[in-house]
């Protein structure tokens, strides 16, 4: 599973169950439709507002049960996955909340205003996947939630400088005050101590916010919590990678090479065969 600013959840992986792929996939290009055209470069903010208006037509549509009025294809199947798997809709419209809250917003107070938006961009998809499964209990969608908000942050923390070119920073600005990093800084890729501290304090909540939800993967049976056990080591690995690097994300992206995602499946292994979730809020990157 790759790190994306969309891709917060296992989508459509040759493990998740057969008879899943095919839902899962749809609502995946539901969500992915939607976060194109809030990021869609070449439409003013205007006109993306416009597109998602109609987008929350199509949904107002499967609620009234008639045909929607855009994207007609899209809509039929999402309507067809909504009633064979009674999912309920709040999660889509929460997704477009989200949405339209990237047009117009491009920083964030403090981590509780980030984390908040983490609520409407990336905590319904964890939501649906597990509605699909009919494990939607009140543990298991806090953990989703625990695991959404770490890997949406994780892909903040991979494309700071990519989010600076179509000018949003994630970086929470009271941190950036607390530890003295400047935007400039971030525009001219500086990385230096402070930079550095402030990378490693958002790196350990993102550490710990991960483990937090890693027992939903314990909870699920068979194919899908292999797959959770997945994306939980690799978005571990991923803040390791950042971290070997010395927190500069800036001059080349941290990517996993085949080395880590073998480091990735050992851990998911050992994870799913002791039954233990066996991490520590803290970097492992010297034993591996």
């Amino acid at each position: 599973m790759d790190v994306d600013q969309h891709e917060n959840f296992p989508i459509a992986s040759v493990l998740l169950p057969k008879a899943l792929r095919a839902p899962v996939g749809i609502i995946y290009q539901v969500v992915r439709t939607a976060a194109d055209i809030s990021a869609e470069g070449q439409w003013n903010a205007a006109e993306r507002h416009a597109r998602l208006a109609d987008f929350r037509a199509g949904l107002d549509a499967i609620a009234q049960r008639r045909a929607a009025p855009v994207h007609a294809l899209l809509f039929g199947k999402l309507a067809g996955v909504i009633a064979q798997y009674e999912l309920p809709l709040e999660p889509f419209y929460d997704l477009l909340d989200g949405c339209a809250q990237d047009i117009d917003t491009n920083r964030y107070a403090d981590r509780a205003a980030l984390v908040d938006y983490c609520r409407r961009s990336a905590h319904p998809v964890g939501h649906l996947l597990l509605h699909l499964v009919g494990a939607a209990t009140p543990d298991n969608l806090a953990d989703a939630d625990a695991i959404c908000t770490a890997s949406q942050l994780i892909s903040f923390w991979l494309d700071v400088a990519a989010d600076w070119q179509r000018q949003h920073v994630y970086l929470p600005q009271a941190d950036l005050r607390r530890f003295g990093v400047t935007e400039a800084q971030i525009a001219e890729g500086v990385v230096d101590d402070a930079w550095r501290a402030l990378m490693a304090h958002e790196i350990a909540f993102v550490r710990a916010t991960l483990i937090s939800g890693a027992p939903l993967a314990l909870r699920m049976p068979g194919r899908l919590g292999i797959e959770l056990s997945g994306a939980v080591h690799a978005g571990l690995r991923y803040l390791e990678r950042i971290e070997r690097a010395g927190y500069d994300v800036f001059r080349k992206r941290p990517v996993l090479n085949l080395f880590d995602w073998c480091v990735v499946a050992a851990r998911t292994l050992t994870m799913q065969l002791s039954r233990r979730v066996g991490m520590a809020a803290r970097s492992i990157e010297g034993n591996a």
